[in-house]
């Protein structure tokens, strides 16, 4: 059942090696680099505990990356350009809630980050939403250098804003809880800068921690979080070939992995806290936090170089409330954005009679044994989004005022041992 993960960096000098898989591996997946940076990534079924020969790898791998070796050559000497004294100064936010475990080797990951020439390490803060008991305060207390507060309303989107108003950086990124940064995503980010130095948000590449699961493996054949390998730039309210940009705005990123400038979030008023809020609501935040960038003109980037390492849903039924939380979190998102944002109505309403009629079709394929996913979670990602529809944003409008008249507990800022 597991797939074995391969961290391939390309010489064009040295063939790469054979891999012997486990007796219990009957696949891979390979993450290739050049110089370090990621350039291309697949999964792969291969015979149980079986050998795959480094030429095929390395076949496949030049198929994979062959465009974005190019462009990142390119990038790379756009970046080198930069000098040290215009580097930005960063907050990294962990938002967690009563996963202990994960945040600890979340933070590890970032103390081990290499912090580029003339740039000061981030500010690391962990944002505790709503802790039901006092062990994340002791992860941190526990950790050097890592600032602590406490956000008392339960919900992703009251810590986001929390983060926000704690942060020093001028650049604030989110990092969840249950990933793992990738040595060189402090230089990804920083360079996306470089590059872009009118962006107002980055967003980077996320790929899987482990394959060791049904569901894993599942989640990823049918894309995961990947967004590519190609740098993109995201600006305006119209893009050639995307007739309802940016409504969809899945395609700019995924909050495990996020930066804005700290005065662009203050400029738009934060997080909307009815979003992202835990069931019944447990997603749209991020994509409308991207919208709303993007909608005030401002550039928003996704950098692959800035990689992150996310751990997918154990089991599948786990899963399946995700995706079904992707739906209703979606239409939750766009049922806002028609309140809010009447210009884009007409391609709002294009995009949800699109993406039902994409739904039913990937529901078909897998009814008929063609899909990637199985029939009953693409079906839980139907009834999200009905849900969503149904006016899940009001309901949930009214369920957030009703918690901000409640009297909260004073908060706790303090810094790690």
């Amino acid at each position: 059942m597991p797939y074995r993960l391969l961290d391939l960096d390309l010489d064009l000098d040295r063939p790469l090696p054979d891999v012997a898989l486990g007796p219990e591996e009957d696949g891979v997946g390979v993450l290739v680099r050049l110089g370090g940076r990621p350039v291309g990534f697949w999964l792969e079924p291969w015979q149980q505990g079986g050998e795959v020969p480094g030429d095929h790898l390395g076949a496949r791998a030049a198929s994979e990356a062959r465009e974005a070796i190019v462009r990142v050559a390119a990038e790379a000497e756009l970046a080198a350009g930069w000098t040290g004294g215009q580097a930005p100064s960063v907050t990294v936010a962990i938002c967690t809630r009563d996963r202990p475990d994960r945040l600890a080797r979340c933070l590890r990951s970032i103390r081990e980050l290499g912090v580029p020439d003339g740039m000061s390490a981030p500010e690391t803060l962990v944002v505790d939403n709503a802790p039901p008991d006092e062990r994340t305060r002791e992860v941190v207390a526990a950790t050097p250098g890592v600032r602590y507060t406490r956000e008392p309303r339960a919900g992703l989107d009251f810590a986001r804003n929390r983060a926000l108003h704690e942060a020093t950086g001028d650049w604030l990124a989110f990092l969840d809880d249950d990933v793992v940064a990738d040595p060189g995503w402090l230089a990804g980010l920083t360079e996306a800068v470089a590059v872009h130095p009118d962006a107002e948000a980055v967003t980077g590449l996320v790929l899987p921690f482990a394959l060791e699961t049904e569901a894993q493996i599942l989640f990823e054949q049918a894309g995961g979080f990947r967004r590519g390998f190609l740098p993109l730039r995201y600006q305006g309210s119209a893009r050639p070939g995307d007739a309802y940009y940016p409504v969809g705005a899945g395609i700019f990123g995924a909050g495990a992995n996020m930066a804005f400038r700290r005065d662009t979030l203050l400029r738009l008023g934060g997080f909307d806290e009815a979003l992202d809020t835990g069931p019944p609501l447990p997603g749209g935040g991020d994509l409308d936090i991207f919208y709303r960038v993007v909608r005030s003109g401002a550039p928003l980037v996704y950098w692959p170089a800035a990689l992150v390492f996310h751990e997918h849903r154990h089991d599948l039924d786990a899963l399946r409330r995700q995706y079904h939380s992707w739906g209703t979190g979606f239409m939750a998102f766009l049922t806002k954005a028609y309140g809010t944002d009447p210009s884009q109505r007409e391609k709002i309403r294009g995009m949800v009679r699109w993406w039902f009629k994409y739904q039913a079709r990937q529901y078909l394929k897998s009814v008929r044994g063609r899909g990637v996913l199985p029939a009953h979670m693409v079906a839980a990602e139907i009834r999200g989004g009905v849900q969503g529809l149904a006016g899940e944003y009001e309901r949930s409008q009214r369920r957030v005022e009703a918690i901000r008249q409640v009297r909260q507990p004073a908060d706790v800022t303090s810094a790690g041992a």
